[in-house]
């Protein structure tokens, strides 16, 4: 069978798929791949979610931060003017011209947020959540910009408040969030069916059945085709959906309806 009949029996006609141990592994490759892409869409949308809920309450934050300027590399304000956390559904901000809290304070305000921003006396904060992702591309969690920094030293209240107000999301942001979830995307899918073809091998050798690790490979990385698709549907409604658990168990289901040895006719 050729691959594009092969993907359309991984709908309906399960009892067709084992055909799959014959195909060229770059088409295998190529499948996990398009998988990978179907697999990631539901990432791209949450993340977008989560970037437009930012804009938003960035600008619910633009309206209570008051006038202020960077003076001898401090943050200044009119003597009235005292600081003051405010919080949203995704952002903590802090406003703490008098030097009362520090670093440290605003990352262990960071739970339940996404981010958490502290413009100090001496220093803009930015608090991100402590996921391995950002620690490795950005080597900390946690933003620490000077007022020393020339290119923050002409920061004002006024300027800060335009600034999130006439930030639009750009359109390239969605395919370029797209192309980054499809790394992790690839990795965890390659690594659920190469865990599901360790119990399908298993179970096939318990049911008599000669193919290789390789060839069971093949046949479960078809299999898993309608369980992805099922499980980004399902997914998309429900975030915290278990897709890893799902597509094992709906994988290897398929995988043995589609190897199973058909019973001799009765004489």
């Amino acid at each position: 069978m050729s691959y594009i009949q092969l993907v359309k029996a991984s709908f309906r006609q399960f009892d067709q798929l084992k055909a799959a141990k014959t195909l060229a592994f770059g088409k295998i490759v190529g499948h996990l791949i398009l998988l990978s892409l179907i697999f990631a869409i539901p990432i791209s949308f949450q993340v977008m979610k989560i970037f437009s809920a930012i804009q938003t309450d960035g600008r619910e934050i633009a309206k209570k931060i008051p006038d202020f300027t960077i003076q001898n590399n401090q943050l200044t304000v009119d003597k009235s003017q005292e600081g003051f956390i405010y919080q949203t559904d995704s952002i903590i901000f802090t406003f703490d011209p008098e030097g009362k809290r520090d670093a440290t304070a605003i990352s262990n305000d960071l739970v339940g947020n996404f981010l958490s921003v502290g413009l100090l006396k001496d220093q803009l904060i930015v608090s991100l959540p402590a996921t391995e992702n950002i620690t490795t591309i950005l080597g900390s969690n946690q933003l620490k910009i000077p007022y020393s920094n020339p290119q923050i030293q002409q920061l004002t209240g006024e300027a800060l408040r335009a600034s999130i107000n006439q930030n639009q999301l750009p359109w390239w942001l969605f395919p370029l969030i797209f192309l980054i979830a499809l790394y992790p995307s690839f990795i965890t899918l390659g690594f659920s069916l190469l865990f599901t073809t360790l119990f399908a091998n298993l179970f096939g050798r318990f049911r008599g059945l000669r193919q290789t690790f390789l060839e069971n490979f093949k046949i479960v990385v078809l299999a898993s085709t309608l369980p992805v698709v099922v499980a980004v549907i399902v997914n998309s409604f429900i975030p915290n959906f278990a897709a890893d658990t799902f597509l094992t168990i709906g994988s290897l289901f398929i995988f043995n309806l589609a190897t199973r040895i058909p019973r001799p006719p009765v004489k």
